[in-house]
């Protein structure tokens, strides 16, 4: 009888303490006015990061929490630091990230989704955020395992962020249906962003950046901005200051003895469609390199990833060589040979550190090399990454590199 009545008396106090954390969750996000939920499948983490930065250059206090190659939250003076995880992530750390950005007394909040699960999806911005602006960058085929089979399966668990009786501002043109019936049920106001808009946002604009950012994720930040009073001129200019997201798609040039390698940073983009988009903007500002090579870094815990981008690139403009990297590489490598990948121009470099993985690219440059990271961040991309900074040209180490300035 003693211990049925300590494991109710147990029980009787997790559900206080739960009933305690939940009003004072509540009364953090009543203490901040503005709360913007970004969601999507490609730009969320940049677009976070640029709204808050607009948000902050025109006068509103903004903290923003972005979940990313590396989860970061950043504080009203811009200022940012990593958020702590003591074991894996877990969409509970958004009260906590609520409950610091109420005791730094901010006016608005810009988080990044954190979830894939479409019921989590829709948990944390029914329960956690409770956003006054919903974001959603757009629908792609990506995490298909949790969120698909397909694209519009993606877009629906999208819409499970669409907040209740407020607003919500896509990019997306596919899928809108999907996110106009979703704002309907909840009775949201839809602000599509579309294609006038994201034309508007010039190249001298795009240039301001200190990596490669797209038209359409600036025009989708813009327009946020807008609606809370902040003008074009004064949100760009925060945009241009504020940091990149370690994930931002950015170039590094590294001069070599008989050469040069342009080396591209695009491993956040994991999806088919918007590698190819990267692709095909590396090679349009990087256009008289004597060689293209494509680096895969491979997962074997995303098998599913690896056959996506394995059969996807067999028709995208080609590169002169396939280098795959990380782990699992057995997979992308059949799966792009299967689809008629030449399986001479395919380098195996799995297991090799980033050293290794440099020798052998610079074995296949030659004289110049386009060189563009995709698949994934982690592991080996991220040092990779931190290679050619470390090395690079600083001068271009920039979105327009110097051969390119004089053409903007």
């Amino acid at each position: 009888m003693d211990g049925t009545l300590l494991l109710a008396g147990a029980a009787g106090l997790l559900v206080a303490l739960a009933l305690v954390e939940s009003i004072a969750h509540r009364r953090n996000l009543g203490r901040i006015p503005i709360r913007i939920h970004v969601n999507g499948t490609r730009g969320k983490s940049g677009v976070t990061r640029l709204i808050a930065a607009g948000l902050r250059e025109g006068g509103i206090r903004t903290c923003a929490k972005t979940t990313g190659t590396l989860a970061r939250m950043i504080l009203p003076d811009g200022s940012e630091y990593p958020v702590f995880r003591p074991s894996r992530p877990n969409v509970i750390e958004q009260v906590g990230i609520i409950r610091t950005a109420a005791a730094h007394r901010a006016e608005a909040i810009v988080v990044e989704c954190m979830a894939l699960q479409p019921a989590l999806q829709s948990l944390c911005e029914l329960r956690l955020v409770k956003a006054t602006h919903g974001v959603i960058t757009n629908a792609r085929p990506d995490h298909l395992d949790v969120m698909g089979p397909t694209a519009r399966d993606v877009a629906r668990a999208l819409a499970g962020t669409v907040p209740v009786g407020k607003k919500l501002f896509t990019a997306e043109k596919t899928h809108l249906g999907i996110f106009r019936a979703a704002a309907r049920d909840r009775h949201c106001t839809l602000v599509p962003v579309g294609r006038d808009e994201v034309q508007a946002v010039s190249g001298e604009e795009l240039g301001g950046f200190s990596y490669i950012e797209h038209a359409e994720n600036v025009a989708l930040a813009l327009r946020v901005c807008r609606d809370l009073g902040i003008d074009r001129r004064t949100a760009l200019r925060g945009m241009h200051r504020a940091a990149a997201d370690p994930g931002a798609m950015t170039t590094h040039v590294l001069d070599l003895f008989n050469g040069k390698i342009a080396f591209v940073n695009a491993f956040a983009a994991n999806d088919p469609e918007s590698t190819e988009q990267n692709w095909d903007l590396a090679i349009e500002r990087f256009p008289g390199m004597a060689n293209r090579i494509a680096v895969f870094n491979c997962r074997e815990d995303r098998p599913d990833r690896s056959v996506q981008l394995a059969e996807a690139c067999v028709g995208w403009q080609p590169a002169d060589h396939y280098l795959l990297i990380g782990s699992g590489t057995e997979v992308f490598a059949r799966r792009a040979a299967a689809a008629g990948l030449d399986p001479e121009r395919i380098t195996c470099a799995e297991g090799c550190s980033v050293e290794e993985i440099v020798e052998t690219i610079i074995d296949l440059a030659g004289r110049s090399a386009l060189v563009m990271g995709m698949g994934n961040i982690g592991g080996p991309g991220l040092e990779m990454v931190r290679y050619f900074e470390d090395r690079a040209v600083p001068s271009q180490t920039t979105d327009q590199p110097a051969e390119l300035q004089e053409a903007a």
